[in-house]
């Protein structure tokens, strides 16, 4: 049993606050030891082709510069999260097949060590590079016909097919008084942290490979840096200090394995002196990767009392030219495609396509929001079918505790979506009138005439995994103790969590103390260290609350005991493991995907210019299942952020991809939401309905006020103007386009 189940929500102040409002927080980009050398990485700029010779004598001879590292000097050229099928570095002279061939523009061919950015900047011009030009293929339909295998570590360019065969479709469609049939179009997505990737590289006082970068998981990067490298791991040692935000984008690697063999290079070399790279904001956005493209085709049918009989869907998600955690993503959209419904027949295929365009990866969501606003607009327009208010249809099939999956396993118990959906319908009081319509200025010097203004009001829904999902390893380890005499004067908690932004350590802080049961200011945090913590799992698939609550609270009742015996200080070491899951089943799919979930629904209200096409969010209201609130403050700034990220998604971020090239890599070009772009109002509901093996009840929830807007957002363009969007983001000259298409406006 564990020692304590009690917790009382409480806001406290985030313990990095100060310093980041203050500018005193070292960002890896800040840190500046003495005798530093500076790096810069030199990437392809080719979406496809094969290097034929490489010159970097003019490079070399640039006064100040130290050292050039390429392919050949990498010891084992392979990396990747879920699966080894990228080159650490392209071009000639590595040992791993095909490490010759560039697949992306991003693909990194050297490394410039000098004495400072400008001549490593100035060096990186100076190389000289034959390339042989080979088909660029950037379409996933043109890539599924396999004529040209883009990545050879794959034998085909399908990555992964999902499939999903529950129930008898015949019957399902039969069973169908209105079948609803559409297609849906999602774009990437700049993950836009505020920290560009940098870090700094160094041997440490142990003799250990050391660099200090922002990422997602510390111990997932020291084991791919020793692999890369051919070193032991306990030769490598990874810390994070602040981390300017993350979403998934520090998930994947960077520049973390290059900076490492930058070290061990130059030591080899007789120079033991620290390197630090910082990437610009165009490095940033064109060497990692995005949020997948998806194209969903999918088939809903439901009688007229509005029960579903059957779904049908198809997903495709755009790889790029690596695999990062495309698989996984795919599995969750692949889930969340039928949304959080009860769905007696169901045959859904799902693919992701590699091709020659900028990798796809962990975003938060992770697959929701594509398979969200599929699932959500769906049922919109069923509702609409069916002459049914969209709420009471979503009541009339939403899963329950005891439901199963398309899976065809049951789900965790604690579900409440239903709740979640009622709350959110209340707090924008969903049967009550829209107010008048009010003045609207779409630009800045104009003001839209009253009979061009339309308004409308949306809804969706949907849930969340906690955790990795689908057979993925889950563990997360903690160290606690308690030091003083009589009494407990201290408590250190060590652990490898990693804080991007989202309030983890403070969490943390907090359910220590709630544990240990002292005041929270006798608790210390050792974080984010592989020389000091235990292997935490990443900060992702909004698990860290759960995973690291449930550790530490295991850590405490072991440090407890050992406490209660007199031993000082007294030290509870613990790796939790939650329930397992199950990977898909190749043919039907049958699984047990994930352990726990949380629940989110969101209603939208929106301003329409139908002159202009500009859509103004007048107000959200997000009400989310959050088991318990740790601290109720970090969780509602969660659920704004990611609705202000979410509301880019759907409105304004358009990543411009031709020819296997990003042709907008600035802020200038590729716009996210400024202080004037945010939603008018957002309107938290914080519910708090315990999730049975949760840490004093909590769920996850970063991620899932992201999910529903989009598809929310779409519902009340829809309210106001009558016209379906089924592709996003809703900028103003497609909104136009579309509206003009119908008569409307013009």
């Amino acid at each position: 049993m564990l020692i304590n189940n009690q917790y009382e929500s409480r806001s406290e102040l985030r313990i990095d606050a100060l310093g980041k409002v203050t500018g005193s927080a070292p960002y890896p980009g800040d840190v500046t030891p003495d005798a530093l050398l500076h790096a810069k990485v030199v990437f392809s700029e080719q979406p496809h082709a094969r290097m034929l010779a490489m010159d970097i004598s003019q490079a070399e001879a640039l006064p100040g510069v130290v050292a050039i590292f390429t392919a050949k000097d990498v010891p084992v050229n392979e990396y990747g999260l879920i699966m080894p099928d990228q080159p650490v570095m392209v071009g000639l002279g590595s040992k791993r097949p095909y490490s010759d061939i560039s697949l992306w523009e991003g693909d990194h061919v050297a490394i410039v060590v000098a004495e400072s950015e400008k001549i490593a900047t100035q060096a990186s011009e100076l190389i000289d590079i034959t390339w042989e030009q080979l088909p660029i293929v950037t379409d996933v339909f043109e890539a599924m016909q396999d004529e040209v295998i883009i990545n050879q570590y794959h034998d085909s360019n399908i990555v992964k097919h999902l499939k999903i065969r529950k129930g008898d479709m015949e019957a399902g469609w039969a069973a169908a008084d209105v079948i609803i049939e559409g297609s849906y179009a999602l774009p990437y997505q700049e993950h836009a942290y505020l920290q560009p990737e940098a870090g700094v590289g160094w041997i440490d006082e142990n003799g250990r490979i050391a660099i200090n970068v922002g990422g997602q998981w510390t111990f997932e990067e020291q084991e791919q840096i020793a692999h890369a490298l051919d070193v032991p791991m306990d030769k490598v040692r990874v810390q994070y200090v602040a981390i300017g935000g993350a979403f998934g984008g520090r998930e994947d690697m960077s520049i973390q394995i290059i900076l490492a063999l930058a070290v061990k290079r130059l030591q080899e070399m007789g120079i033991e002196r620290p390197v630090r790279i910082i990437w610009s904001r165009e490095d940033s956005i064109r060497g990692h990767h995005k949020r997948h493209p998806a194209w969903i085709k999918t088939k809903w049918g439901a009688t007229k009392a509005g029960k579903i009989t059957a779904v049908a869907a198809e997903v495709i998600t755009n790889s790029g030219a690596y695999a990062y955690t495309s698989t996984k993503v795919l599995g969750n959209a692949h889930l969340m495609v039928t949304g959080p419904y009860e769905i007696p027949h169901a045959h859904i295929d799902s693919y992701t396509v590699t091709t020659n365009n900028v990798p796809g990866g962990a975003f938060r969501g992770f697959g929701g929001p594509q398979g969200a606003f599929a699932a959500e607009n769906q049922m919109n327009k069923l509702a609409e079918a069916l002459d049914m208010d969209p709420v009471e249809l979503r009541l009339k099939n939403v899963l329950k505790d005891g439901s199963l999956l398309t899976v065809q396993s049951p789900m965790p118990p604690g579900v409440s979506i239903g709740a979640v959906i009622e709350e959110c319908a209340a707090g924008v009081g969903w049967q009550a009138p829209l107010a008048a319509k009010t003045e609207f200025s779409s630009l800045q010097s104009v003001t839209t005439p009253p009979e061009a203004i339309r308004r409308g009001r949306g809804f969706a829904c949907a849930l969340k995994n906690v955790g990795f999902s689908f057979g993925a390893p889950e563990r997360c380890e903690a160290i606690v103790e308690l030091h003083g005499t009589a009494a407990i004067e201290k408590v250190v908690v060590r652990h490898g969590a990693a804080e991007v932004g989202q309030g983890s350590h403070t969490a943390i802080r907090q359910m220590a103390a709630a544990a240990v049961g002292v005041d929270v200011a006798l608790v210390e945090l050792d974080m984010s260290d592989t020389a000091t913590s235990g292997d935490s799992g990443s900060v992702s698939a909004s698990r860290m609350t759960w995973m690291s609550g449930n550790s530490v609270r295991e850590a405490a009742e072991v440090a407890l005991k050992a406490w209660a015996n007199e031993e000082r200080p007294a030290i509870g070491d613990v790796r939790f493991t939650p329930p397992p899951t199950t990977m898909y089943d190749d043919e039907t799919g049958e699984c047990m995907p994930n352990f726990s979930y949380g629940y989110v629904a969101e209603a939208v209200e929106v301003t329409v210019d139908i002159e202009t096409g500009h859509i103004r969010v007048d107000r959200v209201v997000c009400a989310d299942d959050v088991g318990k609130a740790i601290n109720p403050l970090l969780v509602q700034g969660q659920i704004e952020g990611a609705v202000v990220q979410a509301h880019g998604y759907a409105l304004l971020e358009n990543l411009q991809v031709r020819d296997g090239r990003i042709l907008n890599p600035y802020f200038s070009q590729y716009l996210i939401p400024g202080i004037m772009d945010v939603p008018t109002q957002v309107d938290s509901i914080i519910m708090e309905i315990p999730d049975p093996i949760g840490p004093f009840g909590a769920r996850g929830m970063a991620e899932m006020p992201f999910i529903p807007l989009a598809p929310a957002l779409a519902a009340a363009v829809h309210d106001a103007t009558g016209i379906w969007f089924d592709e996003i983001p809703l900028t103003p000259e497609r909104v136009v386009a579309k509206l003009r298409e119908h008569g409307i406006g013009g």
